[in-house]
C-alpha cells in the first residue's frame, strides 16, 4: 500500500482522526497542516462512500450505482477547515 503524501510538500502524512463529521483526517508534520481524505470513484471521479462490514472495506459510488474495490479508489486530500 502506498503512503499518503502531503499535496503541498510530498512528505508522508500521519493519520490523525477517524469517524469525525469531517471524515478521516491526516496531519503533515512538515507543513503543520491538516487534510481530510476524500475517496473518489476511478470511473466518474465523484465522491464515493466508505462501506465497512465484518472487517472488509469497499466504497459505493452513488453516481455509478456500484460498489468499488478499495484497491481501485483514488484518494484526494483537501485542507480541513
Amino acid at each position: 500500500m502506498k503512503p499518503d503524501l502531503c499535496p503541498s510538500c510530498q512528505e508522508e502524512l500521519t493519520f490523525k482522526v477517524s469517524g469525525s463529521a469531517k471524515g478521516e483526517q491526516y496531519l503533515c508534520h512538515a507543513c503543520q497542516r491538516i487534510y481530510t481524505r476524500v475517496a473518489k470513484c476511478p470511473d466518474c471521479q465523484q465522491t464515493a462512500e466508505k462501506i465497512q462490514a465484518c472487517g472488509s472495506v469497499s466504497y459505493f459510488c452513488s453516481h455509478c450505482n456500484e460498489l468499488k474495490s478499495k484497491t481501485r479508489i483514488q484518494f484526494e486530500y483537501n485542507d480541513a477547515l
